[in-house]
């Protein structure tokens, strides 16, 4: 165990990773992942990548291996996967795997788990995005139906309309009272300026007038014969 093992195992996975894998001295190299973006994800396209530099320690594969997890350089900013704030996590979740594989080649295995662990926080994230993007949809249309729902009717809500619109015919029935009144008063005040009284009839050098001419005209024949003789 020791040398020997990790030099078949790197010679094993330049067969798995014949493109993604990049020696960094003798005992050290890193393996390029590619992830997949999470399904129901619209707002990411391009697939983000990670690298796994893995370093042997003289008693690999009875120890662990020294492992570290580094974006490409000038990567695109991920909205579902930061390498910076991420690295612990991840790492973190390569435990389990290490331990149950101790003594044996395991760096294939672990490549596999971090693609595993990494998409699985990715999707989390774009659920997270997803249901709260519902969320406001769901509560939007809440609104919208809203404006086409009545208020329920029970007892005292017919009770409250009912006073209301009772109110409002009352209102109605007064307003147009006082209209009728008001014109009914216009024409009486007309009909009373047209009839004037006998000294505005005086005053106004139009009293007799009338009333002579017509006595004049209605006087009989033989009282003009008697004055003549």
């Amino acid at each position: 165990m020791g040398r020997e093992d990790q030099v078949e195992e790197r010679e094993v996975l330049d067969s798995i990773f014949p493109d993604e894998i990049t020696d960094l001295s003798d005992t050290a190299y890193k393996v390029s992942i590619t992830l997949d973006n999470p399904e129901n994800d619209s707002e990411e396209t391009e697939q983000p990548v990670i690298y796994l530099e893995v370093s042997y320690p003289p008693d690999y594969p009875d120890v662990a291996p020294d492992l570290n997890i580094t974006p490409p350089p000038n990567a695109p900013r991920n909205s579902r996967l930061d390498v910076q704030e991420d690295r612990e996590r991840l790492l973190e979740t390569l435990q389990p795997t290490i331990e149950e594989n101790m003594g044996m080649a395991m760096v294939f295995t672990l490549v596999s788990a971090l693609k595993e662990s990494a998409e699985l926080l990715m999707a989390e994230r774009a659920n997270a995005v997803q249901a709260e993007k519902e969320m406001v949809a769901a509560k939007a249309e809440e609104e919208e139906n809203r404006k086409f729902q009545g208020t329920p009717v029970n007892r005292e809500t017919f009770l409250e309309w009912n006073a209301r619109f009772q109110k409002e015919i009352e209102d109605e029935e007064r307003r147009q009272r006082e209209e009728k009144e008001a014109e009914d008063k216009k024409k009486k005040s007309g009909k009373e300026e047209k009839k004037l009284t006998g000294r505005q009839l005086w005053e106004r050098g139009l009293a007799g007038k009338g009333d002579d001419e017509d006595e004049e005209d209605s006087m009989p024949a033989v009282d003009k014969l008697k004055v003549a003789a």
